[in-house]
């Protein structure tokens, strides 16, 4: 499979739905996202033209009932909570190239127009509803529709409801929809989606749908009769066309991008993203997006995420304590794609020991070890190999392919599970080889050392291509390998297309050791932690505590940097650029220096636990960033006025450094 050349650079919009403002983010709502995400980082490393979109869809009653309850407006309301979710995508190393909301004046304007041309060409008309409504999955139902009385997607209490509204003539194009889907058989996937609603809603029949609401305020007002408001469904659906320009004065990236190759959903939703989406797009003479794949739950407890369950899980806690690209590759790895899964702590811990720690950490381990070890980290080019080593090239050439194929057909699972047949392979190289074994007499035998050379570049170069392979999933590991590979920044050895090439680790390059990429996890001291927290979101779901405040306790257990902040917060924090005018030992400490900026006239004194890391003669008129209104504090003695920032790696300290001629005193901001 060739990678997309310079040349015939091709476009790939993939979408996920755009996700109800809730104040409870949990490890499900990541679900989606992070394979969207992974995908879309797959198809950037071949060389494609990527558009990808998440949102959040912010109108509705059920949005203006809470923001009542908190006596706010709606907009205020979901100010804070997309700001969340933003840092949340942030933090899972989400790449999105566009983050739509639903009051975006341009996507509101662009409605507007749509139902207005719906209108005008008869495919909305005036009526009256009278019917069932769920207020938390915006759906109206018919009686027959209930299950129990209640809705039979959420399981909930609906209410009777009557007034005035428009509905759009879905019916028309009923014929149409089951045309397509016949004729097109990947555009839903998986398949027992597609006779799912083909039996289910499709076939039996389908009533027009209620697009307007004049029983709330908070939505779209309908320009032409503006006591109405557009309902949830045609609002929210076209933000995928809407967030590319379409209905605006600017329409050049919906002409590029659209259609979308996939919309990447949750089962739940499949329903209106290929009935109710399809038919308004051929409403408006649009084509169709290419797939839309409806991917199951990640379930916990015997059922589904919820907070009412108390078997919410916080991908921020999970972050912290294990790190993103641990939670990314269990998301990834776990579930069977388009399959409900299930999400426990055994599960969790039990892929970090065995797949991360065990199979990948160990591999790089022991290889960069022996390399230091037997060559002095430096690979020898005077190496030869044998028919394993051969055997495990044309592995690995099978593998990219595989994964290839696997990564065009969103089998996120099943990419993972190639890329571990070569981190496993590798490992029983070793012990097949016995490298060890080969050093005893590789300094009076020629023969013995250049087959163990040979050895090692098998191992490191099988490393290379395993760390461009887990690129789209585990986004900060493949840098950690290149570090110890010695390999970091030479883009020739680990672009995607580098993968599918054998031998092209240089002769010549030295590894260094690092930390361990994945270290091994307790299982019953973490475990033990895991149940008290969930124990304590029970306890919380059932005492009905308020979710924003639940989810900062929840946080608070973890480790500090699982915390978020809002806006206000960080305002609170002042920094300025200081220059280090000088730099001494704090005496009787071998980690502080105490350190005389100047932060713009103001003479400020500091003491910094850096000195493992900096020489008093390096600080001398390193410009740094100062926090100017942290309290004094006292250490061994010495009065320190704020504090300098500085990143971790590792186990080492790195100072954060101001890049450009920036005066003494500018603000940071």
């Amino acid at each position: 499979m060739a990678d997309v050349s310079k040349n015939e650079k091709k476009t790939y919009y993939i979408t996920t739905p755009i996700y109800y403002p809730s104040g409870n983010m949990h490890i499900g709502h990541s679900y989606t996202t992070v394979a969207a995400d992974a995908e879309a980082r797959y198809r950037r490393l071949k060389g494609y033209d990527v558009m990808f979109l998440t949102g959040t869809d912010e109108h509705g009653q059920k949005i203006q009932r809470k923001a009542e309850e908190k006596g706010v407006t709606p907009k205020e309301y979901v100010d804070e909570i997309v700001a969340n979710t933003k840092a949340l995508w942030k933090l899972m190393n989400v790449t999105n190239d566009q983050f739509i909301r639903t009051t975006d004046d341009f996507h509101i304007k662009a409605v507007q127009k749509i139902f207005k041309r719906l209108y005008d060409q008869g495919d909305i008309y005036k009526s009256e509803y009278e019917g069932w409504y769920c207020t938390p999955c915006e759906s109206f139902w018919t009686e027959t529709q209930l299950v129990d009385g209640k809705c039979p997607d959420c399981g909930r209490p609906v209410e009777r409801t009557r007034e005035e509204c428009y509905y759009f003539r879905l019916s028309k194009y009923q014929q149409r929809i089951i045309d397509h889907i016949e004729s097109h058989p990947d555009f839903i996937q998986p398949v027992s989606r597609k006779n799912e609603m083909l039996n289910n809603f499709l076939r039996p029949g389908l009533e027009d749908l209620c697009v307007s609401r004049t029983s709330f305020d908070w939505g779209i007002p309908v320009t032409f009769d503006e006591k109405h408001v557009v309902y949830v469904w045609v609002d929210a659906l076209s933000n995928y066309i809407t967030a590319l320009g379409y209905a605006s004065e600017d329409d050049s990236r919906f002409k590029k991008y659209w259609p979308a190759q996939v919309h990447l959903v949750g089962k739940e939703i499949v329903r209106f993203h290929t009935i109710i989406w399809p038919a308004l797009l051929m409403a408006l003479d649009l084509p169709l997006p290419e797939q839309v794949y409806g991917h199951g739950w990640l379930l916990i407890d015997g059922g589904k995420m919820s907070k009412s369950k108390g078997n919410v899980v916080d991908p921020r806690i999970l972050c912290a304590k294990y790190g993103c690209d641990a939670i990314r590759y269990f998301l990834l790895r776990e579930v069977p794609f388009g399959s409900d899964g299930v999400f426990t702590n055994e599960a969790l811990i039990g892929r970090i020991n065995a797949d991360l720690a065990n199979d990948l950490g160990n591999l790089v381990s022991r290889s960069v070890s022996m390399q230091l070890k037997y060559f002095g980290g430096v690979q020898s080019a005077e190496k030869t190999f044998a028919d394993i080593d051969n055997e495990i090239s044309r592995l690995f050439r099978e593998i990219y392919d595989n994964v290839q194929v696997q990564m065009d057909a969103l089998q996120f699972p099943s990419a993972l599970v190639e890329i571990w047949r070569g981190v496993s392979r590798l490992n029983k190289f070793i012990d097949e080889t016995a490298p060890w074994v080969l050093a005893k007499s590789a300094d009076t035998d020629p023969a013995a050392k250049a087959r163990l050379a040979g050895v090692m570049y098998t191992l490191l170069e099988g490393i290379r291509i395993v760390s461009v392979l887990i690129e789209p999933f585990m986004p900060e590991t493949p840098a950690k390998i290149r570090e110890q590979l010695g390999i970091l920044g030479k883009d020739e050895l680990t672009v995607w297309e580098s993968a599918s090439k054998w031998g092209v680790y240089p002769d010549g390059t030295e590894v260094k050791k690092g930390e361990a990429l994945f270290p091994r996890i307790d299982p019953a001291k973490e475990l033990e932690e895991l149940e008290k927290l969930s124990a304590a979101q029970k306890a919380d779901a059932a005492a009905g505590k308020p979710e924003e405040k639940k989810n900062a306790d929840e946080a608070a257990k973890a480790e500090d940097g699982a915390n978020l902040i809002t806006i206000d917060d960080f305002a609170k924090v002042h920094m300025k650029v200081a220059r280090v005018l000088e730099a001494g030992r704090v005496e009787g400490s071998d980690k502080l220096l105490i350190l005389k900026l100047d932060a713009g006239g103001e003479i400020r004194q500091v003491v910094s636990g850096i000195a493992k890391q900096y020489s008093p003669e390096e600080m001398k008129d390193k410009k740094v960033i100062l926090i100017t209104n942290l309290k004094p504090a006292v250490l061994r003695g010495v009065t320190s006025e704020g504090m300098i920032l500085a990143a971790t790696k590792g186990k080492k300290l790195v100072l954060v450094t101001v890049d450009g001629d920036i005066p003494e005193g500018a603000d940071i901001s």
